[in-house]
């Protein structure tokens, strides 16, 4: 008996290696080339300013883009943090860097605190008037933002937050409600039924039933909000350039103002450093919390 299946194991092993060898398809090569040519389409340009920020104007004027530097400088990066002229100002990107912050922090306890609650009430209480509710945000979510702009200008004037940091964050979490409600009501759409109304039979009140049983259930769904609320409003130059005083403008308007100096040499090493400082929060945060966002997205976070 144990000799026939030790003289059957060689079979058994030829045929796990043969299950093992998987042919390599036309369709998967070819999904592998346009895979690798969208890789360096995104790649490509990032790799150019990367290597043009750590070179002297003298290498840059040689126009060779794809060599490495002849010799590495931090200068671009010091001088751009430091010293880099926004208009009449002269003291880098720093500053609106930390407007950025000063804006993006607010922005996110405001438009997640309040669109989780409203998507909460929209998905698992008996609302009134929800069906019509939900049909208002989805028209809000679809709203440019060139429409509204003017009335949010007079509201913020009126309340006197208008070219404050502040009243930046506030206009981006108004327009953050109506999309981010639409996204919390469709995750916690899949929440059964039954555990709300057994936690309403043992008194569980709304906060009560909030606070214990749905936002710790909630955590794959948060990542992605703050990720898509990250990018969104660092990335953002409509709104800040509208909102934002010349004391409180975000870092996308300084660069901005830094790129299209009209007088004296462009400094490409240094627009190029600038423009790394300016977008690497938001890719620090992606690659951090990048696989919890993929497992929000498959575990209903996109549903509708």
């Amino acid at each position: 008996m144990n000799g026939s299946s030790i003289i059957g194991l060689p079979s058994v092993l030829s045929v796990g290696r043969t299950r093992r060898r998987r042919r390599i398809r036309p369709h998967q090569i070819a999904i592998s080339i346009f895979l690798v040519m969208a890789a360096l389409f995104f790649c490509v340009p990032i790799y150019v300013i990367l290597v043009t920020s750590f070179k002297s104007m003298n290498e840059v004027r040689l126009g060779d883009i794809f060599a490495l530097p002849q010799r590495w400088t931090f200068a671009s990066w010091k001088y751009a943090w430091f010293a880099a002229c926004s208009g009449m100002r002269c003291d880098g990107v720093s500053g609106g860097f930390f407007n950025s912050l000063f804006i993006l922090l607010p922005s996110l306890v405001l438009s997640i605190s309040l669109s989780m609650l409203t998507g909460y009430a929209m998905a698992l209480w008996d609302v009134k008037w929800a069906n019509g509710l939900l049909f208002v945000l989805f028209v809000c979510a679809v709203v440019p933002f060139q429409i509204i702009m003017y009335p949010l200008i007079k509201i913020t004037g009126f309340f006197g937050i208008y070219g404050t940091t502040f009243g930046v964050a506030v206009v981006h979490a108004i327009l953050a409600l109506p999309i981010l409600t639409l996204i919390f009501r469709n995750f916690f759409r899949s929440i059964p039924g039954e555990l709300t109304a057994a936690a309403m039979i043992d008194s569980g009140s709304f906060w009560r039933i909030f606070f214990e049983i749905v936002l710790p259930m909630s955590g794959n769904i948060l990542i992605v909000v703050l990720i898509l609320q990250i990018t969104s409003v660092w990335n953002d130059f409509i709104v800040g350039l509208t909102f934002g005083g010349h004391d409180a403008q975000p870092m996308t308007v300084i660069l901005n103002n830094l790129a299209l100096s009209d007088t004296g040499e462009n400094n490409y090493s240094v627009d190029m450093a600038a423009a790394l400082l300016t977008a690497a929060p938001p890719l620090i945060i992606y690659f951090v919390l990048g696989k919890f966002f993929v497992q929000g997205i498959t575990a209903g976070a996109l549903k509708g």
